[in-house]
């Protein structure tokens, strides 16, 4: 009806590309090492939302403005390189909250690991192009509705990536239990996500349009 085909591939294949170990999951499961499965599920929550903004924008169109448009590109591109890299680098030079601390630095940890969640992922164009080279595979050139598909496809591919990390999160979370109760842990994983978020920050800074 929307113009939408092989389903069942598209399934398969988001749920391959969902599991495969990646920034998001190193994400998930750095924070649900340092604040237990909420903060893992706030993270993964937040990807998921980051994830939308470029769904929604394939299905209007401004993916593909975004990718014609080498002004645009740049101007994200940078933008969401500096938000990376001073996210990291707070990251690194922040104290360790240990899980005996009290509620209300905990709940002020999970609104930042959701919002950081959300901008890592809005604010990176190679997931809008992602989007843009993935999602038209699945959609018939003549299809009547193709936003709708679009948009019908983003979602399926975000509900289960979305699954997929609250698994993580869940298991990450077990396993990490007493080490969240060690300042010194908690340190060591701030450094490892501060590090990747460095890392990630300089790759979209050198990322070039196609």
């Amino acid at each position: 009806m929307l113009g939408i085909h092989e389903i069942g591939l598209f399934i398969l294949s988001g749920v391959l590309l969902n599991i495969t170990p990646g920034p998001d999951s190193v994400y998930v499961i750095g924070r649900s090492m340092q604040m237990g499965w909420r903060g893992g599920a706030a993270a993964a929550l937040g990807i998921s939302c980051g994830c939308f903004v470029h769904v929604a924008g394939a299905a209007v169109g401004l993916s593909a403005l975004l990718m014609a448009s080498s002004t645009a590109f740049s101007i994200l591109k940078l933008v969401g390189a500096a938000y990376l890299v001073v996210t990291g680098l707070q990251m690194l030079w922040s104290r360790p909250v240990l899980a005996s601390s009290v509620d209300a630095p905990v709940r002020s940890s999970l609104r930042q690991v959701f919002l950081q969640g959300v901008f890592t992922n809005a604010l990176n164009p190679k997931v809008a192009l992602f989007f843009l080279a993935f999602l038209p595979q699945f959609v018939a050139a003549d299809a009547p509705h193709k936003p709708l598909a679009f948009l019908t496809l983003g979602l399926i591919f975000i509900f289960t990536g979305t699954l997929w990390c609250l698994v993580l999160a869940a298991f990450a979370a077990k396993a990490a239990h007493r080490l969240r109760r060690s300042e010194g842990a908690i340190a060591w994983v701030n450094r490892a996500l501060g590090g990747l978020f460095v890392y990630l920050g300089i790759r979209v800074a050198m990322l070039e349009t196609r």
